[in-house]
């Protein structure tokens, strides 16, 4: 039996989708605006990256053709020739441009219902959720209580968090309420307790994700987030991709952040490395010794939470290029009757306004030994890349998607 290796590289959206009106993002590209403002010298910093973008490997597994089926266009730097593989763009059709909706979709299950937000308000969280949080938590208050970038918010109120001992509690336009506290003098397991108070309370709200934003220092300029990030989201909606595989007895393996993606439901065994590369080395690492049959899932989150959000162009396009390097790796890792995709979930574009996610496709590319160069087009649902596994892997085909195989 194949084996399947599954790479989401958080945010990097490759234009915007039908539908980006609906969410304020008409225009917005993160790869392509990316690619320009690095052929235009603005993604230089020194000590760090120069130049056009330089993505070859990725390039010769389709992502120029992909970012062309999405816009019509190729980004300064990618229109070297198609090697290898399937190449496409694909289409979210789920409500919302959060990870959640992303991965659920990526993996069969399209989000069909409204998730709950938070108004831009001050206060943004009802004051129902946070007496009952407070009396559950015995803590003497909350800070912050907004919408709010999560490192400008830890800057704003990291003293007073040190102070006072009460957690910082912030949302964005993503259905998701955060937590951030101090991992020491706060405690990193008392967080996560009372994330769980809050995973909880916020369930009659549809509220997707609970995340814990555990973080050190002493002093505003000092404030940094810790690798100890947890999340809490609401089970998927439907059956996907991993409770198909676990059901016919596949072992999966789960790389970053995926398990809490998916509440822990069917996604194996879980490993976690702090940031892209640990958690790549993480994945080829279980890849090698993979039986036939299995599939590694891995979510690469430094792309969105460090560059993204930090709306930081240079930052974000050496992050691609060091992705870009570890290609050959990966390419060496796969045997004969293997494949590798690679896909992401939502945007991210570093040049738009606001920190928040952007509406756009995302790229779909397929490879692995014997593989021809194909142009699969742009595909109708995030979907397609759930039943493309189920047929690689000879299991019977999702309600949802149609297989690029």
């Amino acid at each position: 039996m194949p084996r399947t290796l599954v790479i989401v590289l958080d945010s990097v959206g490759i234009g915007g989708a039908p539908d980006a009106a609906a969410y304020n993002d008409s225009g917005a590209d993160t790869l392509g605006h990316i690619a320009e403002a690095c052929a235009e010298g603005r993604g230089d910093r020194a000590g760090l990256r120069s130049g056009p973008l330089s993505l070859p490997h990725l390039v010769a597994t389709g992502l120029g053709v992909a970012s062309r089926s999405a816009t019509g266009r190729v980004p300064p730097g990618l229109d070297g020739p198609h090697r290898t593989g399937l190449a496409g763009s694909a289409i979210e059709t789920s409500k919302g441009k959060d990870t959640p909706s992303g991965h659920w979709e990526i993996a069969g299950v399209p989000v069909t219902f409204d998730w709950g937000y938070f108004p831009e308000t001050v206060p943004a969280f009802p004051a129902p959720l946070i007496a009952d949080f407070l009396k559950e938590s015995g803590l003497g208050g909350t800070l912050a209580n907004c919408h709010a970038s999560g490192t400008e918010v830890i800057e704003d109120f990291g003293e007073e968090h040190l102070k006072t001992g009460w957690p910082i509690l912030y949302t964005s336009v993503d259905s998701v309420l955060q937590v951030a506290a101090h991992e020491e003098a706060f405690g990193l397991e008392r967080l996560y307790e009372i994330c769980r108070i809050l995973r909880r309370l916020t369930l009659p709200l549809n509220i997707g994700r609970v995340i814990a934003r555990p973080f050190l220092g002493a002093r505003r300029g000092d404030f940094r987030r810790t690798p100890n990030r947890k999340d809490w989201a609401i089970e998927p909606a439907g059956e996907t991709l991993f409770d198909r595989l676990d059901a016919a007895g596949r072992q999966v393996v789960s790389v970053g952040k995926t398990g809490d993606i998916f509440a822990h439901r069917a996604t194996g065994r879980e490993v976690k490395g702090a940031g892209n590369m640990a958690n790549l080395d993480l994945a080829l690492a279980e890849f090698a010794k993979l039986p036939d049959g299995g599939l590694i899932f891995a979510n690469l989150v430094d792309f969105d939470s460090e560059y993204g959000h930090r709306r930081d162009v240079p930052g974000y396009a050496a992050c691609l290029e060091q992705f870009d390097a570890r290609m050959p790796e990966i390419i060496a890792a796969l045997k004969p009757g293997d494949l590798c995709l690679i896909t992401a979930d939502h945007g991210n574009d570093p040049t738009w306004r606001g920190t928040d996610h952007t509406r756009e496709q995302v790229p779909v590319l397929m490879f692995g030994p014997g593989l021809a160069a194909r142009a699969v087009g742009q595909r109708a649902s995030f979907a397609d890349m759930a039943q493309s596994v189920l047929v690689h892997q000879g299991l019977p085909p999702g309600p949802c998607g149609t297989s690029l195989l």
